[in-house]
């Protein structure tokens, strides 16, 4: 596997192939060595002896350069150093990475916020489409309640 090379304080990406989260979390770690912190949440498919898989698809031209604009929203708001949001799209099995999100900052909390902040608007307000295949039979699978309710804290 080729080596992972991060430059810019804002790093989206979406990907149709499996991430290698030990490497993207070396060299965001290493962009960021002077911040005082980075926190981090990995979103894997769920191994809850019902979910076969997951599948994840969206429009291309809009998908990657608003998680881009989102992860700059993140950047600006929370005062960070570094945030990397990288999101899979097609058919992942149980277990496997979907979402990767990261944010470096001088301080703890603010790193904590934009992680918890980016994954709200990715779980609620996002621009993929997901449905899950379970007892053989995929369904559009829509935000719950609850992850609306998470979005809203933000507004």
């Amino acid at each position: 596997m080729a080596r992972i090379s991060l430059a810019a304080p804002v790093e989206a990406r979406v990907l149709d192939k499996g991430l290698s989260v030990g490497e993207a979390q070396a060299a965001f770690s290493n962009i960021n060595r002077l911040s005082g912190g980075i926190a981090s949440f990995l979103g894997k498919v769920r191994d809850d002896g019902e979910t076969q898989a997951l599948e994840l698809t969206h429009y291309a031209p809009l998908t990657e350069p608003a998680i881009r604009e989102l992860a700059q929203e993140a950047l600006s708001r929370f005062a960070l150093d570094g945030v990397l949001v990288w999101h899979r799209i097609g058919v992942m099995t149980r277990g496997q990475p979907i979402v990767l999100v990261m944010a470096a900052a001088p301080h703890r909390r603010a790193a904590f916020d934009a992680v918890d902040f980016l994954m709200d608007h990715l779980k609620s307000a996002s621009w993929l489409w997901k449905r899950e295949k379970r007892g053989g039979t995929w369904e559009w699978i829509e935000p719950r309640a609850e992850d609306r309710l998470d979005l809203s804290r933000w507004t």
